[in-house]
């Protein structure tokens, strides 16, 4: 977890690999906002570090934002960057709202 926190306040490059309106592949569910994850990294299950991207309405394949916060499971070794537009911010209980889809499977914590 300590290394994630020198995401927050950085530009990072998101690529996106479940757009906006997209179907997970393994469980059926929307996603209601873009999700991605940052190229060249490697997170706490193995693979590369993950990120929501919120505060954009539209499906992308990339995007340059800036992490937020990170959003830190609890009962599971996947952290997630939250990601967004310059000059964009979203309280804690925003964040939770918006990622509910998907987070509300695992206990987790927002980290600033």
């Amino acid at each position: 977890m300590e290394l994630l926190k020198k995401y927050i306040g950085q530009k990072v490059h998101v690529t996106v690999d479940r757009k906006l309106g997209s179907k997970h592949p393994n469980w059926g569910f929307i996603y209601p906002t873009n999700y991605g994850y940052i190229p060249n990294t490697i997170s706490g299950d193995g693979e590369e570090l993950d990120a929501y991207i919120l505060g954009v309405f539209d499906p992308l394949d990339f995007f340059d934002g800036i992490c937020i916060a990170i959003l830190h499971r609890l009962d599971e070794n996947d952290d997630k960057l939250i990601v967004v537009p310059e000059g964009k911010n979203y309280t804690n209980e925003q964040i939770n709202c918006l990622t509910e889809f998907q987070e509300r499977f695992f206990n987790h914590s927002i980290i600033r």
